[in-house]
């Protein structure tokens, strides 16, 4: 049933298997489990009414998506035979296989998927949470901003505009550059760009992470005059004064340098959800504590977990749960069967870097850089800006989102085979 459960009227209820978080990552887990196995009885754990495309986001802050398309109820996405309890988890009792809800009631687990996302932690930076939406401080990071995003690109003719991206890891590490590209290449194809001063402010000392794709990336860098300025982290933001605080950092030495703004695009620094530490479950930085390969707990065998809380070393991206869901329904089932955990996740992420208006650079990599392209390259060179990749994000993506993935359909998701 499809339904939101309230528990207060039972000291504690069992299920076959719990999801913490209905995001991609565990609608998508609940919808596979449920095309492998229908007869289990599984509960989803999150609060939320919404549940968002938030890959869409950078083309809505790029004028190309509305909002409105990125954004279904909840409850129209969970698989019908799901039960809903629309509550955060608390704490998770891995000894004793049980999960603490936000209104104090208890749930019971065979097994345990943990997918919640990360926080967003926007008061890392001084001032942010007082101006965002306003001032022309802006993000792609949340839905109701990603429209002011296109209004301040619109609007904007002459003056300086800055792109921060902060500390790793954060998900969609591309995302920062891509509201970039989009901006200039619109202000390039106004005849504006030659008068608005466009700056990127990296927290990081390199411009991506993955080697291959960084020719064709400067290639637009150049083309937009984009000013490159890496060890920059943002820590204040002034939006009456309109000016940023950056903590510069220049071999051993940092120092804090003041830039003004017309426009200021920010991504905050980003953090696991509290709980997963509170219940001994992280890694030592404070993320969920998994092996790399099969996605079960390193401590806890009745636990798996994917997504963006994970501590695994991929690319946080929605494309990394895709190939992450298979895999763990795949050695999930198999535990409950007492059977060898034979599914590997590789590391697959898959960053979309929308260069331009009609052209994508599509990396897809998996662990150490490892390149992992779905396509060949006669079809699409990942390393080179296609219009391929361009039609795959804007018309083909939303579409396998919303009527394939998270309905239990994997399409180009096979596990890789492990070796036991």
């Amino acid at each position: 049933m499809n339904n939101d459960k309230n528990c207060s009227d039972y000291p504690i209820r069992h299920h076959d298997v719990v999801i913490i978080g209905a995001g991609s990552g565990g609608v998508a887990m609940a919808a596979s489990l449920l095309k492998r196995q229908p007869d289990l009885d599984i509960a989803l754990l999150d609060p939320s009414t919404t549940h968002d495309y938030q890959p869409g986001w950078t083309m809505v802050g790029g004028g190309v998506f509305s909002a409105k398309s990125t954004r279904r109820r909840t409850e129209s996405v969970i698989p019908d035979r799901c039960q809903w309890y629309r509550q955060a988890a608390e704490r998770v009792d891995a000894g004793e296989h049980t999960v603490t809800l936000a209104d104090g009631c208890r749930l019971g687990y065979q097994r345990l998927v943990v997918a919640p996302g990360l926080v967003l932690n926007w008061d890392a930076i001084e001032g942010l949470t007082d101006t965002l939406g306003e001032n022309g401080v802006t993000s792609n990071y949340r839905y109701d901003l990603a429209p002011y995003t296109w209004s301040l690109v619109e609007q904007l003719k002459q003056g300086k505009a800055l792109f921060c991206q902060p500390q790793m890891p954060i998900k969609c590490a591309g995302a920062p550059q891509k509201a970039m590209y989009l901006s200039a290449d619109h202000w390039r194809r106004n005849g504006c760009l030659k008068t608005i001063d466009v700056s990127f402010h990296n927290a990081g000392a390199v411009l991506f992470g993955v080697d291959a794709y960084v020719p064709e990336l400067m290639k637009y860098v150049e083309m937009y005059g984009v000013e490159l300025n890496f060890q920059e982290r943002l820590i204040a933001v002034d939006g009456k004064a309109k000016v940023a605080r950056f903590a510069k950092t220049v071999g051993e030495e940092t120092e804090t340098v003041e830039r003004s703004f017309d426009m200021i695009h920010v991504v905050p620094p980003q953090i696991a959800p509290e709980f997963i530490a509170r219940s001994g479950l992280a890694n030592p930085d404070g993320w969920l504590n998994l092996n790399p390969e099969t996605l079960q707990h390193a401590q806890y065998p009745t636990i798996f977990g994917l997504g963006d809380a994970s501590g695994t070393a991929n690319a946080k991206t929605m494309a990394a749960v895709r190939k992450q869901v298979p895999v763990v329904a795949e050695n999930l089932l198999a535990s409950l069967r007492d059977q060898p955990l034979k599914a590997a996740y590789l590391g697959y992420g898959s960053c979309p870097l929308t260069v331009e208006r009609g052209r994508i650079v599509l990396a897809e990599f998996g662990y150490e850089g490892a390149l992992q392209p779905t396509f060949p390259t006669w079809l699409n060179d990942g390393t080179k800006a296609t219009r391929m990749a361009w039609w795959l994000k804007a018309k083909q993506l939303p579409w396998i989102y919303w009527n394939g993935m998270l309905k239990g359909h994997e399409w180009l998701a096979k596990p890789a085979n492990r070796q036991v």
